[in-house]
């Protein structure tokens, strides 16, 4: 298996793990994005980790932006909705495998 081959099969990962519990949450209680958001802080641990991804996803976005015009990455933009709909666990893996030559 090569680098890349591990890249995207994390960022697999990464989307499936996630959308596991988000799917729970929606299923539960259907498609309420308030509720959603304010679960994210619902308490000091949930807030003070849910801090701690979106600080590092801007990070992130800034980071392999400008990484991207530097490397001639293709397809670079795939992150932001990755970081979007699923988080860090899809958009760094995903931008690894982008970057990552054959």
């Amino acid at each position: 298996m090569t680098v890349r081959h591990f890249y995207l099969a994390m960022a697999v990962v990464g989307a499936i793990v996630p959308w596991l519990f988000f799917g729970s949450f929606f299923f539960d209680n259907g498609p309420d994005a308030p509720l959603f958001l304010r679960s994210l802080f619902a308490n000091g641990a949930a807030g003070g980790f849910s801090a701690d991804v979106l600080i590092s996803i801007v990070v992130f976005l800034v980071w392999s932006w400008r990484d991207a015009s530097r490397n001639h990455v293709n397809r670079w933009w795939l992150v932001l909705p990755a970081s979007c709909l699923v988080g860090l666990s899809l958009s760094l893996p995903l931008y690894l495998y982008l970057r990552e030559r054959d």
